[in-house]
Parts: C-alpha cells; structure tokens; sequence
C-alpha cells in the first residue's frame, strides 16, 4: 500500500465504527502507477453496507483535490462470505440415555428429585448431564451452587457456536438461569421459550453422556413437546406428593407420554414428601400430605412405584446452599441409590 495514499486515506471516517477506513480494515488496496494513475480497492465487511457509496465519492474527491492531473479508479467490493453453518448441527449425538423428569403441577420437588437422582446416577460411575428444561422457573443453578456459573462460548472451524455447561460433583449442567439474573422475570411467549432451549440443547458441549436428565416444567405444553420433538427421549420419570390433587394432575402427565402420537416409556412415579419422621422420633411417621396416594396410582396404572422419599431436613438444606442431600446425607443416599438403580435396570444396557 502507497504510504501517502494510506496517509491521506486516514482522514476519511466510517460513520458506523467512527474510525479511520484503513484503521476499520476497510481500504483492501491503494496504490499509485509510475504513470500516476491511483488504483484503490475498499473491501466492506456488510454485504451492501449502506455508508459504500458514500465513502467511495469522498476517496474520489480526496484523490482528485491532492493529484489533479491523475486517474484515479476506486473499486468497492464486499468481503468474502463466511462458510455457511451445517443445518441442524447438534450436540447430542454422543448422549445415550435421556430421561425426562416431569410432574402434573408444580411444588412437588420435582427439581430436587432431579438434582439428587443425578447425583445418585454419578455415583454409581456414569456420566451424567442436566438440562434445565423449566425455562420460567430454573432451579437446578442453585441447587447445586452454580449460580454465579457465566457459560463460555467455543467456536469451531465452521463458524459453529457452542456453549459450554457448568459442573458440580461431576455433573454437567446447562440452564436458562446462567443467562438471567435471579430477579428478571422471564416474560417470554411460548416460541421464545422453545427457541432459547433449542439452543441449550443442541449447542451446549455435552459430550459423550450416559444420562442426560431433563428437568422439565411442571403441566404439559409448548416446552413438553419441544423436548420430545428434540430429544430421543429413553424414558419418563413423574414426581408426585401423596395429596390427591397432586395424584390427578399425575394422570395428565402419565396421558401425555403415553399418547400414540408420544409413545414414550414412563419409567416410574417417585413419591416425594411421602411422610415426616422427626429425628427424636426414629420409629414415627407422619403423614402431612396424604398417605399413598402416588403408590396407589401407581398400581393402579400398572406403573412402578420408583421409591418413596420421606421429608428429611438435609434436602431442603442442600438445596438452598447447592450441596444436594444425595451425596452426602446417607438417609438421603439410600433413597435415591434404590431409585437409580430402578431406573438403570429400566433402560437399555447399551447404547
């Protein structure tokens, strides 16, 4: 590039970058003939970026108010295309078993029966992601104490963004709530919602996983069949409490999977909160939900029972300060050991 050219061309500013043009790296080409004549090529980064023309008039005015008695040609070309992404890339091409954790209505602790389920699974030696599916209320960020987790981007040769997931206890992690603070309230519309865990799902580096659970919201609608119309879902897991409005909001969720147009195994039910036991008192329970009411369905669905998790104080303490109880509770441990290993036997060996 001519020094004088590259000098004067300095004073001509992008209105967009408010730089210099050759500074912005729009100025491909500025050279000047033995005859005089000035040649000079702008390269813009946009395709038809709006300010060209207007740049092009102030080079040719530049040019000929400093060389008068020389030519001067000036070419505007765009910037090579950037190779286009594959369709339809996705991530989870390596996981080999997806288990969706549902219930009919919210406040049964499905999220926490989630989080320890995982962490049970990870114990027994397998890989294991979360898919914090429940895009209006995210929770599994505290409940393993990775709130303040802000995911990094990685990008590969094809120009393809992905995004990689927190870990706790071994456990990779993807939720809306790395992307929002805790007091936004997320007021998305459903293609919003469904749009945005596309994304988690199929741009977040998963890796090779045997168990990727998937945390979805409570009820059935617009996110339920996204997952199943995303996911090769192996199974369903419902959470449910004893009471019986919890119990027929139950029925919907089982409905749902069953569906012909679905099809998806229901793995189980767990029955959470299934009764108290005050620790001066070992030998008592209390029953301040109902007494089997889930059990009850359960067989009368012709649906295994998974397990039955009474309330115990370290649970709900895990999950306030990101320790699930399962991986260090042994009362807690217990429960979700024999509930993981329903679910192992329930799945298919290899993948």
């Amino acid at each position: 590039m001519n020094e004088e050219l590259e000098l004067l061309l300095r004073d001509i500013i992008h209105p967009e970058t408010g730089s210099n043009i050759v500074d912005s790296g729009f100025v491909d080409r500025a050279d000047m003939g033995d005859d005089g004549a000035i040649a000079i090529t702008l390269r813009f980064q946009k395709a038809r970026d709006p300010f060209a023309q207007k740049i092009k008039h102030q080079v040719e005015a530049l040019m000929s108010e400093r060389f008068p008695q020389s030519q001067t040609m000036v070419i505007i070309r765009e910037a090579a295309p950037k190779p286009r992404r594959k369709e339809n890339i996705t991530t989870t091409t390596d996981i080999c078993r997806v288990v969706a954790i549902a219930s009919g209505k919210g406040g049964v602790g499905k999220s926490t029966v989630t989080a320890n389920l995982a962490v049970a699974l990870r114990q027994r030696g397998y890989n294991v992601g979360i898919l914090d599916a429940d895009i209006y209320g995210p929770s599994q960020t505290k409940m393993f104490g990775v709130e303040g987790y802000i995911p990094e981007a990685e990008r590969d040769e094809e120009g393809n963004d992905f995004i990689i997931p927190a870990q706790a206890l071994g456990i990779k992690i993807m939720s809306i709530g790395f992307f929002i603070r805790p007091t936004d309230a997320l007021m998305w519309r459903g293609g919003m919602a469904v749009n945005a865990l596309h994304q988690l799902t199929h741009q977040t580096r998963w890796g090779k996983l045997d168990y990727l659970l998937v945390d979805l919201p409570p009820g059935t609608g617009d996110i339920h069949l996204s997952i199943i119309n995303e996911l090769k879902i192996s199974g369903a897991v419902i959470v449910s409490t004893p009471q019986q409005v919890a119990v027929a909001d139950v029925v919907r969720g089982v409905e749902m999977f069953r569906h012909e147009a679905v099809n998806i195994p229901v793995l189980g039910v767990v029955e959470n909160m299934a009764w108290f036991t005050p620790e001066e008192l070992p030998n008592n329970r209390y029953y301040l939900f109902g007494k089997g009411g889930a059990k009850q369905y359960a067989e009368e669905a012709g649906i295994e029972l998974l397990g039955q998790v009474p309330i115990i104080q370290s649970i709900m303490e895990g999950s306030d300060t990101g320790r699930p109880a399962g991986g260090f509770d042994p009362r807690v441990v217990e429960y979700y050991a024999d509930i993981a290993e329903k679910v192992v036997d329930k799945l298919p060996a290899e993948c």
